[in-house]
């Protein structure tokens, strides 16, 4: 092999490459900070930013709660306006006839 053929050359790169890509996955899976193509460090989340990325994620499963149960009310109208009113009639009754 020639070492200064254009084979070799796109080797090296290619090793190259694969070893950063390595090195970043092992660095995110163990928590580590990230390198960029430089060599230097992805910013740390500040306490700031993280306290917002919490509220910002609390608000979201409210939200999604919320959404749950209008979905639900929802549903119970369509029910209502595309039933017969007689069998709505029965219900309403049936439930009163509980109480």
């Amino acid at each position: 092999m020639d070492w200064g053929s254009p084979g070799f050359v796109i080797a090296i790169i290619a090793i190259s490459t694969v070893g950063w890509i390595v090195n970043n996955w092992i660095r995110a899976k163990h928590g580590y900070e990230l390198e960029d193509e430089w060599g230097g460090k992805s910013p740390k989340a500040s306490p700031d930013e993280k306290r917002k990325i919490e509220l910002l994620s609390n608000e979201n499963s409210q939200l999604v709660g919320k959404i749950d149960r209008l979905q639900e009310r929802l549903q119970v109208l369509e029910r209502i306006a595309t039933d017969p009113a007689k069998r709505t009639a029965e219900e309403i009754e049936a439930l009163r006839e509980k109480n």
